[in-house]
């Protein structure tokens, strides 16, 4: 019985077999178009079609004037997302697959671990005003951050809270001040507000072309986004973010306590 799959998604599949099978190793350059042309009887678009569709899942990635390679995607680590790691500076901590628990990045003794930030007061978007409780539009502090492993970007992060709750206040901005780098809990104790619970929705999506560029990877591949909200004793949202990773090179480790 014939093959019934689209021409383009059964190059794509075989491409993607050899680099599982290591017939195409890691650096190794993917068949040119007219290679692939002559061995599929294929169309120039149903060629870039396939190829494209291995670079959005991460085996491939193009290098300007000389062709498309094979690329690493050999997982780095694990997330660890337990509730200091919730709640730290960094947005999760990171265990190699020693076993080693490390903060925040891929772990090696000589990994220089680094992050950068930037803040600005903005309208909240209304999904991020649905998720704080308030009306889209109200002011928030913008939070965006790049977590660095030897100055190379492993994971984003985008943070918002309501100025209602910061604002004049010594913890408005979260890198700057007494309390910077306290962590959410740490930096609103200060001002009198307990944050007794957070809660994380995982999920994927194709990355955007800002996220590729910093993360290393392919317009469309996907990522992983952890939409983590933090919540006070009145159960009112006072900070909500978005932690995105590569989801071809980490995963994620919950730790589930229970209780007698």
């Amino acid at each position: 019985m014939g093959d019934s799959r689209p021409v383009y998604l059964r190059i794509a599949d075989d491409l993607r077999q050899r680099i599982d099978e290591g017939a195409l190793a890691v650096g190794d350059r993917i068949p040119s178009r007219s290679e692939l042309k002559s061995a599929y009887e294929a169309s120039d678009q149903t060629v870039d079609r396939a190829v494209r569709v291995l670079k959005a899942a991460g085996y491939a990635q193009g290098q300007f004037g000389r062709g498309v390679f094979v690329t690493d995607r050999a997982p780095l680590g694990t997330l660890l997302r337990s509730t200091g790691a919730v709640d730290s500076p960094f947005a999760a901590k990171i265990r190699d697959y020693g076993g080693t628990p490390h903060p925040t990045a891929p772990a090696t003794r000589d990994t220089a671990l680094t992050w950068e930030a930037s803040s600005s007061e903005t309208p909240a978007p209304a999904s991020v005003a649905e998720r704080l409780g308030i009306t889209a539009g109200e002011p928030v502090l913008c939070t965006q951050y790049e977590y660095l492993a030897n100055r190379h970007p492993v994971q984003l992060a985008t943070s918002w809270e309501p100025l209602t709750i910061t604002e004049g206040t010594d913890v408005a901005l979260p890198e700057r001040g007494p309390y910077a780098r306290r962590g959410v809990r740490g930096r609103l104790a200060a001002i009198g507000i307990r944050v007794v619970r957070a809660r994380e929705l995982v999920g994927s999506r194709p990355a955007t072309t800002p996220e590729a560029e910093a993360l290393g990877c392919t317009a469309g591949q996907c990522v992983t986004v952890v939409e983590r909200t933090h919540f006070d004793g009145d159960d009112r949202a006072v900070e909500t973010s978005d932690i995105v990773v590569r989801a071809d090179r980490w995963r994620l480790e919950y730790t589930i306590a229970f209780t007698s």
